[in-house]
């Protein structure tokens, strides 16, 4: 399926995902769709199935049973195409020191051999508002929260209709996890669909349009931002999260 007839399906679709570490059942028929636009926060506790379910959209796992779809490609049947259509920010973000932020990015968008140039490298800087004097500075003075910005600009240079996120507000002081939502205000604006996964209720509740806990290997409930009043009930998030699971 090309990208253009990806446009007419889900970012991602996630259907009937079976997947085990020998005896370890790790995913057990999980479900889950995010649209273009849209932030879908996944939160789960640890072996819950988070980092699996990354590896599945990732290509690096082969589900055993069910279906995964980026933009309506198989990843591990087209891994090339299903990663042009995406961009993976860990929670350690991974760049070269000894470059500035505009030249990671080229760098990067060289290997990708996206043709995109340096309009698009200063636009995806300035969309997640990384103070133009850092633009050519290296990123060895730069704190967790900088690169972040540098990754993210990267993959809205690339242009890619999907962004997959792990942890990424983990060890982030409070104002730099406001500052990092902002960020994916940005990419929603440009209609990105993103995937984040964390367990860092605080940071969901201010940025989800929708929340899944993942337990016992599949989304066992799911809430939707409320359009008026509070986005979300914290202390029935909180609720909901404690028991994600809890019959294992």
């Amino acid at each position: 399926m090309t990208m253009t007839d990806a446009s007419a399906v889900p970012a991602i679709a996630i259907e009937g995902l079976h997947h085990s570490y020998g005896a370890n059942t790790v995913l057990r028929g999980l479900d889950m769709t995010v649209r273009r636009g849209e932030i879908y926060v996944l939160l789960g506790g640890n072996g819950a199935g988070k980092s699996t379910t990354l590896s599945a959209l990732l290509g690096f796992v082969a589900p055993q049973a069910g279906t995964v779809r980026v933009c309506g490609i198989d990843p591990v049947a087209d891994p090339r195409s299903a990663r042009a259509a995406m961009a993976y920010v860990p929670e350690n973000v991974s760049l070269y020191e000894h470059l500035t932020a505009r030249e990671n990015i080229g760098y990067f968008l060289s290997l990708a051999q996206t043709g995109q140039g340096q309009d698009a490298i200063e636009s995806g800087l300035s969309a997640v508002g990384l103070a133009p004097e850092a633009w050519d500075k290296r990123l060895s003075g730069f704190s967790k929260g900088m690169r972040q910005k540098v990754a993210i600009a990267l993959a809205l240079a690339r242009d890619v209709p999907v962004l997959l996120l792990d942890e990424p507000t983990s060890g982030l002081d409070p104002r730099a996890v406001l500052e990092f939502n902002r960020l994916l205000d940005a990419a929603r604006e440009r209609e990105v669909a993103v995937l984040m996964v964390t367990h860092d209720i605080v940071s969901a509740v201010d940025i989800a349009d929708r929340i899944g806990f993942l337990g016992q290997g599949r989304i066992e409930e799911e809430r939707a931002a409320s359009a008026t009043g509070p986005r979300f009930d914290l202390n029935a998030l909180h609720d909901s999260y404690a028991h994600a699971g809890a019959a294992a």
